[in-house]
């Protein structure tokens, strides 16, 4: 399986960050150790939702779009 996730700074109100990964737990823990330099400055991070896919170029396109402006205005609405 192959999950786009979305996470919520808990020290940074209004920072959020959409990612992909196979392992959401593992790829929420590489974030929370400082491990992405586009994350590590907002620590800690917690997981605000997750949606399954089961071809991972579907959750690449669903991840982009969540990314554009049109996706982020969805998230807003949607899933955060």
């Amino acid at each position: 399986m192959h999950y786009v996730y979305l996470l919520q700074s808990e020290s940074f109100s209004g920072r959020r960050y959409v990612g992909m990964a196979s392992d959401v737990q593992r790829r929420l823990s590489d974030h929370n150790a400082g491990k992405s330099p586009h994350t590590s400055e907002f620590l800690p991070w917690k997981l605000v939702t997750y949606v399954a896919f089961s071809n991972e170029q579907k959750a690449r396109t669903f991840e982009r779009y969540l990314k554009s402006g049109s996706g982020h205005a969805f998230a807003r609405k949607r899933l955060w």
